[in-house]
């Protein structure tokens, strides 16, 4: 078995879950030139390392049509922590199936097919991103005679919806659930007075309700005094009110985790080291590894079957393993 090492990132074997190209599929880059030593893609294809002798780039590709370049910068955890970032969907709750419930109904109303059911193969790239970025998948897939703007009145629709009858009571069973063991890693971290920041690419009106359902089942009291930053993906540009920044930016982008740590928490560039982030999704996972902090993997999301296990500094099940490596 051959292996090969991507500077800043790890060595890797042939069968770790990455895809080995000889082009940067925007045709930037290609492998034996201009100093190129190779190109790799995570599995699912969303990011492309091109590597160098002394130095690696990311290219995040685009749905919506702006990808980006990023610097992959050399990260080593190092102890004493000062802050946790934390992804709120499938890690801090367990809420995915019920966001991918939604994107499934907004793709059978844009089909006119009640019966409409995604596939497992869909499942990496119907979560962890921007709503935008799913609904694009969904299109292209599903029904490219379909338009994005006519997807994001169905989505917000039928999201208006199951978020009013879930405060009325009424809402789909187990649709917000808190993760096993996060209450006494959130305590845990507390008492240490380590930092906390949530960081979410939900936009604030699907993502607050979330956490304010967890904290009132764990009975934490109110999240906006627990957590020490929270961000998320803003509001919505829509005709007739005000959105902000938060579509064409979000996970795997860096700019969440990069917020919350710098300007949310205020801990320099130079003290990154200090910091983890953890995830449950392939998006994630790369949005912490290019804001250049240590990553932490937790299982139960798409980490495995979007090919991005191997940027993981740690891969861990539950919040108690973690514990042991932040102690």
């Amino acid at each position: 078995m051959s292996f090969y090492n991507i500077p800043n990132i790890g060595c890797f074997d042939e069968d770790c879950g990455f895809i080995k190209l000889d082009k940067c599929s925007d045709g930037q880059f290609e492998v034996g030139k201009d100093g190129v030593v190779s190109i790799t893609a995570t599995g699912d294809k969303k990011v492309e390392f091109i590597a160098f002798k002394d130095r690696t780039i990311a290219y995040v590709k685009s749905a919506m049509g702006y990808p980006a370049y990023y610097p992959v910068h050399e990260i080593k955890f190092e102890k004493p922590l000062k802050a946790v970032l934390m992804d709120l969907d499938g890690t801090s709750v367990r809420s995915e199936e019920f966001w991918i419930w939604i994107i499934q109904m907004t793709t059978a109303s844009l089909l006119g097919n009640p019966d409409f059911e995604l596939e497992e193969a869909d499942m990496p790239y119907v979560s962890g991103h921007s709503v935008s970025e799913h609904l694009k998948y969904c299109i292209n897939k599903y029904c490219p005679d379909k338009s994005l703007e006519e997807a994001r009145n169905y989505y917000f629709e039928h999201t208006h919806r199951e978020m009013n009858e879930i405060l009325e009571g009424r809402g789909k069973e187990g649709a917000f659930v808190p993760s096993p063991g996060i209450k006494e890693f959130l305590l845990a971290l507390k008492a240490k007075g380590v930092k906390i920041g949530l960081v979410t690419s939900g936009l604030y009106e699907k993502a607050w309700p979330e956490i304010m359902s967890a904290f009132k089942t764990l009975d934490m009291g109110d999240p906006k005094e627990f957590y020490d930053a929270s961000i998320t993906a803003g509001f919505p540009l829509r005709k007739g009110s005000v959105g902000t920044l938060g579509e064409l930016s979000p996970k795997p982008h860096p700019w969440l985790y990069a917020e919350v740590a710098r300007v949310g928490l205020g801990i320099p560039f130079e003290d990154r080291n200090h910091v983890v982030g953890i995830e449950d999704s392939g998006a994630g996972v790369c949005s912490i590894k290019l804001a250049g902090f240590p990553t932490i993997g937790i299982g139960g999301g798409n980490i495995e079957k979007s090919g991005t296990k191997p940027l993981c500094d740690y891969y861990c099940e539950t919040f108690d393993e973690i514990l042991k490596i932040l102690e």
